[in-house]
This record gives structure tokens, sequence and C-alpha cells, in this order.
């Protein structure tokens, strides 16, 4: 994400999260950043490397996640030549890589426990061992760890180090999902829209027209900052009139009425039919003379009856129904149902 819109905002809940990574920058503990994929976790950490004294020193990631288990301590804490397979010459490890300055650990929920026990050391001690060797190696690194899972909880079921836990906790910071920043859906669609139209060379930006700013605003955000930016950049450039405020929005690129349809098995079918919304009930069987008719007619019956039950909320209405939002919209307009819905 661009680091000019990295702390972009105005609720009270992130401008509070930011603030704490402000406090906590110039320390040297270790910090540890908590949030779903897309609020921004590695910018924190950037934020964190920036307003501390190590600023000018190495700022070094590692995705935890990114690389098989078998390689994950070779990775972090370097290896001699000949320490495994594959290993022709000796190797530094991030640890190393980061002395003086900030280790960026992502994905931290991932580590295996034999890579924690010596995360554990070298967060303890400021000392690594390389693979192969029996040399310590001292080392001055800051370490700013980030996940999007529950901690504690792992710790709890044994699958996570409770000492190492305690380590790294000096200072939590969790970061709010955009659906809970007030305000900020609006202030961060308008940024993108703009430079998204900027980049097409438009003459001036009509902004969305009220139906698409509700529908931004009231969409959940699963994938927070890094999905808001791609819906938005995404409706701006498939809008052909920008003299005309943007009046159409698609939150999931992959719905199509020709997306491929995968019939699921019999296990899950009996699994997930429990959990569907119960139908309406069905139509005279006897009196139907006009198949075609009586499908329509049983089709707009069951979206008027599913839209009563979720008190006319399109999306939960789409949700329980199996459908894309976009699908809903349009049984109901070919229905005669949106001035209802």
């Amino acid at each position: 994400m661009d680091r000019e819109v990295q702390f972009m905002g105005q609720s009270g809940a992130f401008l509070d999260a930011v603030e704490r990574a402000s406090r906590a920058a110039p320390m040297r503990r270790p910090v540890l950043v908590i949030g779903e994929r897309g609020t921004g976790k590695e910018l924190i950490a950037e934020r964190l490397h920036r307003l501390s004294p190590r600023w000018s020193e190495p700022l070094i990631t590692m995705n935890c996640a990114a690389l098989p288990e078998t390689l994950i301590e070779a990775e972090l804490f370097g290896h001699e030549a000949g320490a495994f397979t594959g290993a022709t010459r000796a190797r530094t490890g991030r640890f190393e890589e980061a002395d003086k300055g900030t280790l960026f650990l992502d994905e931290l929920g991932t580590l295996s426990m034999g890579a924690q026990e010596r995360l554990l050391r070298a967060v303890e001690y400021g000392e690594v061992t390389r693979i192969g060797s029996s040399k310590p190696v001292r080392v001055d690194v800051r370490i700013v760890a980030a996940t999007n899972e529950d901690l504690p909880k792992m710790a709890e079921q044994g699958r996570f180090r409770p000492d190492l836990l305690d380590r790294l906790s000096f200072e939590v910071i969790t970061l709010p999902p955009l659906r809970v920043r007030e305000g900020d859906v609006a202030v961060l669609a308008d940024y993108f829209g703009r430079r998204m139209a900027a980049e097409l060379q438009w003459d001036t930006w009509p902004g969305f027209a009220p139906q698409t700013q509700k529908a931004l605003e009231e969409y959940l955000w699963p994938g927070n900052v890094r999905e808001l930016r791609n819906v938005v950049e995404r409706a701006v450039y498939r809008w052909d009139d920008w003299t005309n405020a943007i009046a159409s929005v698609q939150f999931d690129p992959f719905e199509s009425a020709w997306k491929p349809i995968s019939p699921p098995r019999a296990a899950e079918a009996v699994d997930t039919a429990p959990a569907r919304s119960s139908p309406a009930p069905a139509p005279d069987l006897d009196g139907v003379n006009d198949l075609r008719a009586a499908v329509e007619a049983h089709e707009r019956t069951i979206i008027e009856h599913h839209l009563a039950r979720n008190r006319y909320n399109q999306r939960q209405t789409a949700k329980a129904l199996g459908l894309s939002y976009d699908q809903l919209r349009h049984c109901m307009k070919k229905h005669g149902l949106m001035e209802r819905g």
C-alpha cells in the first residue's frame, strides 16, 4: 500500500493505535501488532522503526508463513556451509542482517515450536547460533512481530510458547478493522477514487452517487483498506462517464452470472443444508398449468419472503439465499421489487 496513505483516517480507534505505535517507537522493547489482513500491520512496523533511534539502520522484514518449516530456522538464524543438503556456503540470517536495526516478523503464529524456542533465546539473550555452528553470534535487534491469530488462545492450546508470548508482548497494538473505523471509509474511498481518476486522466472527479457511497459504507470490508482500494479503483476504471457521479460498484470481482459452479460433495451438502434459511412454502403443485410462470412466481415469493425476514437488508438476504449482492438485485429488478428492497 502507498506510504502516503498509510495513516489516513479520523476514527478514534484508528488514531489511538497510531498514537500507541508512536509512543512505543523510541523504546528498544519488542512490540506485538495484531490485526486482520489488510489493516496495515507492516505499516505500523515501519512507523515503529522510522520513529526510533534505529531509523538509519536496517529494517528487515520476514514473512514467517512464506517459507516451508524446514527453511524457517535457516532463514532466521543463518547457517554454515554443509549444515544441510544444498547449503554449499555459509549464509547470514535475518537476525544478523537486522543488527543495530529492526526485525519485523510477520505471520508470527505460523512458526514451529522449534523455531519459537530459538527465537526466545535470541530475544532473551541477544544472540543467535547459525545452523551447523556451536558459536553464538551477538546481535542488537529490536523485534516487531505481527499476527492475525489469537496467540493467547494458541498458547493455552500448546501451539505457541507462553514464555515467548510474554517476552514479545511488552506493548500490544491491536489495529481496528475498517468496518469499525467510523467515517474512514468515505475519506479513503474519496482519496483512492481521486487518485485513480487522475491516473485515467479524467478532467474532474465526479465523486460517488449517494447509493454507491451508502453501499461502500455498509459493506463489511473483510479485506480492510487493501480491499477498499481495489474495489474503488475498479469502480472508477469501469465507469465510462466521468461527468456523472459513479453509480456502480462491484465488491466481488469474481462474481458473474456465468461463473462455473462446482457441485458440492454429498457430505458437504448434508452439512450445509441445515445452516441455510428455511425456504418459503411451495405453491400448490396440482394447480400448476404453466411451468415457467409458476417458477417465476415461486422465485418472487421466495425473494419477498427472505427480504421481509431480513428486514429488507439486501446483503443479508443475498447471503441467506446463497446469491451474490448483484445477483439478488438482478432478481429483484426482474420481479419489480426494487422499490421495496
